[in-house]
């Protein structure tokens, strides 16, 4: 084991073809291995772990449903408005027969006045 004549360790560079993968800290007590830091395929892994996350908030932005009933404000006297509504299809006579529960309520339909 060898140290330079200031008293640092010789450092010796470990290579895997043009890539260098660390060094090897040699001191007069003992010998280290240092990975080396490779910053570029860190860098590359940062932007490809934003690049999919940006894209997965796009697609869940996109995929979102809008709301089926707009806003809704009651009016003067107990009126409700419902902004961007559909109206309910109209039963003709070959609707369904209506459900026990309306029946038990004596619940009436809406009716579309015109």
């Amino acid at each position: 084991m060898t140290t330079t004549f200031d008293g640092r360790p010789d450092l010796v560079t470990v290579r895997s073809g043009q890539r260098e993968i660390g060094v090897y800290a040699i001191g007069a007590d003992r010998t280290r291995f240092v990975p080396a830091v490779d910053v570029t395929a860190i860098v590359l892994a940062a932007l490809a772990s934003t690049v999919l996350t940006a894209t997965a908030l796009a697609i869940a932005a996109a995929m979102r449903r809008q709301p089926a009933v707009g806003t809704v404000t009651m009016g003067p006297g107990g009126w409700v408005s419902i902004k961007r509504a559909a109206c309910p299809p109209l039963r003709g006579a070959a609707s369904p027969p209506r459900p026990w529960w309306a029946h038990a309520l004596r619940a009436h339909r809406l009716v579309v006045q015109r």
